[in-house]
């Protein structure tokens, strides 16, 4: 059945209030000005690094980071709630890809604006206080499960030198780019005030390719360190021609089968082995590590919530670990977000790589729909534990249970030692020698401290976890611990005290051993709950808490010098700790470690985003609630007044008796109502089927040669390549005429759409089959066709006589040589059986690449159907004379639909005029599409659009589109704008198909 387009209407009228549009705008660029094409000899020195960690003006850093594509998330209004997401769990940068296929759509356009904007994201991490590491990737691939990697589109069809090399034409078709995000970047470096600290590169082909690469950065104002992700333990670029600043490794070692999530590989052991066989002089640096998986189509596809078991808490746990067991202080989690591969962003699969669907939700640490989790908690307590411990950013390997450290009694153990040679402060790493074993193992271990060697008794590690031990262990201002088999969530200073958090696990028994200081606030350390006990030891005080303990934060010490917490592993996850941003003319006021060292304890609420200091006594928080809760927070005590999201908070005293709040915040719970979709109109989409259809106004496909490598299986020498024509993105529809005499039977034709393509037939007006490509799940991976399509009796008319094929283009492939992204998605052949075709005709989206209208959702978002160019997706479009008819009545005629895996139909769901799904309903998985703010307007007019494609014939189908809320949460970043432009007839296909 041919394509149909439905449309509903409704407002969101008891949401938030509504945004006003902007206007689109392009930012058309050739070549930067000269005035920042000067460049320093070599990097600068506000970013250094020696062989232990990174250097920023000179203090000595350790990068903990998170992937995270902003134009996955289109909504640049969003990003400030990833970025202090990212900031509250204690991580302080962002590794960000950059899209060369859409911010440079076109030879010589180079866009900077909307969701492309490099500005917008600066200015959000500056303020909330994040790094970022820019990737505009290797000339300038990115691979990141995009289609051809990244790569523009219309580079794979114009560039007849070999992609990803030195070729000059390749050269010259990168330079826009290049120099484009140069003149974007350079002004927001860390020199300058900004949150820029590396410019990185990866998996590029060829030393002198990478190098010419070099040369364009190292003669432009971009003077931050060039970086190096290597997809493998190669050594490439370390040193000779196209060396990098910094080399750093690239690591998945799960893999990507979510079919079985708790079928765990074994850690990776030979890290530390590794980096000081190649590059014992840098710090080691892991600019990509896994942080989830991708998910491929296929009737078996397990879903993104099983990529999150298996990468979830406790493989973080362990495999983030052995990265600080390895002696990494630079690293970067792929993906911390993943968000929504929407239009034509997914790539089909190449070889032994999986494609992905519309949701890139990667089972990642924030989820797709900006939810908060398990992993969310385990990179909180590794985060606060990194950004305490100032002395673990510059430690010494010594040794670890491979090459004969012998410190723990039980062999099941394995450790590792880890010590600062400046203050002689330990760690000792520790997880089952079998890192996949789920076994509990209690142990006993022996650690050196200053006082000499201690025997620590009566351990345990659970399954599948890790955790870090300490010994001479400096926090605060002037104090120690000793030895502390319980972890360490939070240790700083306060109010001009020392102050830390323990925290272990209920079902294990933990003890720690330091100094306590000062004078008790509360009366006596002695009254704990029970459970724990408090013994001296020289002039330390030895805390023990008994396996069993109440769940709960519980004082140890309380003095005008420290304060000492403990807490149950659940307990300590709901800590936040906001900085307390710094003086005001600094610029990087909001960075820890640069612009403040001052930071609180807040406890209780879903999220903690933001606190703040105003006018020397009103504690200001900002965070987000999904429940009533109690909040405690530690701060100073020059705080008299609290205050939540601007709301005056009733607090009392508690944990502590100086700077010690408690308090109930209540939480509304509003029930929010969400329409029903229903009140469609309705509308045939392929009036090109039908006899009078004049494709005059079609791209003529008469082109004999092409720059694609692979060259048509047969036919009579024309080539029927999409992005030949321009038109690479999303369905492309081709005619091809020819004059019957009566004695034509059938048409061969070979069709490529990349994997899980699809591509319907018709002859005139009559259906004649579907071609499928198929999917990865189930390994029989097809991203092209050769099928034989008979003609049905009657089907031939006397004169002009056309095919029509309705193809849908899946991406193309990712490189994984200097050409594989040069595919040929269209037609390889085509053959009737008696006589020869005349004219071939081609249509893709409207004004293909280069003339397309809708500049703000970009080049990526559209198809060719006739209700595409026709703008029927786009908010305002007049369909008052359309058919009322409700989606869940089907298709006029004999079909009717049902919404199920395994029937053969395709929907493309447009929100707003955005392409926010694909829904293949004979592979799957996805039938949720998660849409954000920014898209819907909450407090508006909406339009859903979707474009319903039956692929058989006389096959009882039914959908069932609805709106269904997955939470409510109070808080959030403030206003959403939208950027949603309606229809206008400009470049759009104005006449009513009626006419045929």
């Amino acid at each position: 059945m041919p394509p149909v387009f439905s449309r509903q209407i409704s407002r969101f009228s008891n949401w938030v209030q509504q945004s006003t549009e902007g206007e689109p705008r392009a930012i058309l660029s050739t070549r930067p000005s000269d005035d920042f094409m000067s460049r320093a000899v070599s990097f600068t020195d506000e970013v250094s690094f020696d062989n232990y960690s990174l250097f920023l003006h000179s203090q000595r850093t350790f990068i903990y980071s998170g992937e995270f594509h902003t134009f996955r998330l289109p909504v640049p209004d969003l990003w400030p709630d990833i970025l202090q997401k990212v900031k509250a769990a204690g991580l302080n940068s962002v590794s960000v890809y950059t899209h060369m296929g859409l911010l440079n759509p076109s030879r010589g356009v180079v866009d900077f604006d909307g969701y492309r904007s490099l500005k917008t994201l600066y200015e959000a991490a500056l303020e909330a206080g994040i790094w970022l590491v820019m990737r505009p990737g290797a000339l300038p691939y990115i691979n990141a499960e995009t289609s051809a990697g990244g790569i523009a589109h219309w580079a794979t069809t114009e560039v007849a030198g070999r992609l990803r090399s030195n070729d000059s034409d390749w050269r010259e078709a990168w330079q826009d780019y290049v120099l484009g995000f140069i003149e974007e970047t350079s002004p927001y470096q860390i020199t300058e005030g900004g949150p820029v600290i590396d410019n990185e590169f990866q998996q590029a082909i060829g030393d002198t390719y990478f190098q010419d690469l070099e040369d364009v950065y190292h003669a432009s104002a971009i003077v931050v360190p060039l970086t190096y992700n290597d997809p493998n333990q190669g050594a490439n670029f370390i040193n000779g021609t196209g060396a990098v600043d910094l080399y750093g490794l690239d690591s998945y070692p799960q893999s990507f089968d979510c079919s079985r999530p708790t079928v765990w590989k074994n850690v990776t052991t030979n890290y530390h082995d590794y980096h000081e066989r190649v590059n014992p002089a840098q710090p080691y640096y892991f600019p990509e590590f896994q942080g989830g998986a991708f998910d491929p189509w296929g009737p078996n596809a397990p879903g993104y919530a099983n990529c999150g078991i298996l990468t979830g808490a406790d493989f973080m746990s362990v495999f983030y670990r052995q990265l600080w067991a390895a002696n990494a202080k630079l690293m970067s989690y792929y993906m911390i977000y993943g968000g929504t591969s929407w239009g034509a962003i997914p790539f089909p699969a190449y070889k032994t790589h999986y494609q992905v669907y519309t949701s890139y939700d990667y089972g990642a640490t924030i989820s797709e729909g900006r939810t908060l989790g398990s992993k969310y908690d385990e990179l909180k307590r590794q985060g606060f534990f990194i950004r305490s411990s100032p002395e673990f950013y510059k430690t010494d390997w010594i040794a670890d249970s491979a090459t004969g450290l012998a410190v723990t009694s039980n062999a099941a153990i394995f450790a590792t030692y880890l010590r600062n040679p400046d203050s002689g402060s330990g760690f000792y790493i520790l997880r089952h020698n079998d890192s996949t074993s789920t076994a509990v193992t209690d142990f006993d271990l022996s650690v050196s401290t200053s006082q000499g060697d201690v025997e620590l008794t009566a351990l345990t590690l659970n399954g599948r976890q890790s955790k870090v031990v300490v010994a001479d262990y400096t926090f605060g201002s002037s104090s120690r611990v000793s030895y502390s088999t319980a972890s360490i969530y939070y240790a700083s200073v306060i109010d001009e005290r020392d102050v830390i958090l323990f925290f272990g696990d209920k079902d294990q028994s933990h003890e720690f051993s330091m100094q306590l200081t000062g004078t008790s606030l509360g009366g006596s350390d002695g009254d704990l709950l029970s459970g724990f006990s408090i013994t001296t030891s020289g002039d330390n005080s030895v805390v023990s808490v008994a396996a069993g303990v109440e769940p709960g934060i519980v004082t140890i010490h309380d003095s005008h010098t420290q304060l000492v917490l403990f807490a149950d592993t659940v307990t300590a996850s709901s800590f936040f700790s906001p900085i307390i941003p710094g003086d005001s003319s600094n610029p990087f006021r909001t960075f820890w470690g640069l612009g403040t060292n001052e930071s609180i304890l807040v406890g209780g609420p879903y999220l903690v985003r933001t606190a703040d200091i105003l006018e020397g006594s009103t504690l200001a928080l900002t965070g987000d609630l999904n429940s009533s809760t109690t909040v405690a927070i530690v701060a100073s005590s020059s705080v008299h007044t609290v205050t939540w999201n601007g709301v005056k908070m009733k607090t009392r005293s508690g944990l502590t008796g100086k700077g010690g709040f408690v308090a109930e915040l209540p939480f509304a719970g509003t029930e929010v109502s969400v329409p029903v979709l229903e009140g469609w109109k309705f509308k045939d989409s392929l009036p090109e089927i039908g006899s009078g259809f004049d494709d005059g106004d079609w791209v003529m496909a008469n082109h004999t040669t092409t720059n694609i490598p692979q060259k048509p299986y047969y036919g009579d020498g024309r080539i029927l390549y999409g992005c030949d024509y321009g038109f690479c993105e999303n369905i492309v529809l081709w005619r091809g005429h020819f004059n019957a005499t009566g004695a034509e039977k059938s048409v061969n034709l070979s069709i490529n759409g990349g994997e899980a393509f699809a591509a319907s037939v018709w002859l005139n007006d009559v259906f004649l089959n579907t071609s499928y490509g198929n999917s990865t799940n189930n390994q029989n991976k097809l991203e092209e066709t050769d099928d034989l399509f008979t003609f049905p009796d009657g089907a031939l008319v006397e004169g002009d006589n056309v095919i029509t094929i309705v193809q849908d283009n899946m991406g193309l492939n990712e490189t994984r040589n200097t050409d594989s992204s040069k595919n040929p998605r269209g037609v390889r052949g085509f053959k009737l059986d008696v006589g020869n075709f005349s004219d071939w005709k081609v249509q893709g989206k409207v004004g293909g690449y280069t003339g397309y209208p809708d500049k703000v959702r970009g080049v990526f978002n559209e198809g060719g159907l006739f209700g595409e160019r026709s703008g029927w997706h786009l908010p305002g479009f007049d369909t008052s004379t359309w058919e009322s008819r409700e989606l869940s009545d089907g298709l006029p005629g004999s079909a009717c639909w049902r919404w199920g895996l395994g029937q053969p139909y395709r929907v493309y769901l447009f929100v707003n005029g955005w392409m926010m799904g694909k829904r293949v309903a004979n592979l799957g998985p996805q039938a949720k599409f998660p849409v954000h703010e920014g898209i819907l307007d909450y407090s508006g007019t909406n339009t859903v659009a979707i474009a319903l494609w039956a692929m058989e014939e006389n096959v009882i189908l039914s959908p069932n589109l609805q709106l269904v809320v997955d939470g409510v949460y109070e808080g959030g970043v403030g206003k959403i704008s939208t950027n949603n432009p309606g229809w206008s007839a400009a470049g759009r296909v104005v006449r009513d198909h009626e006419e045929y």
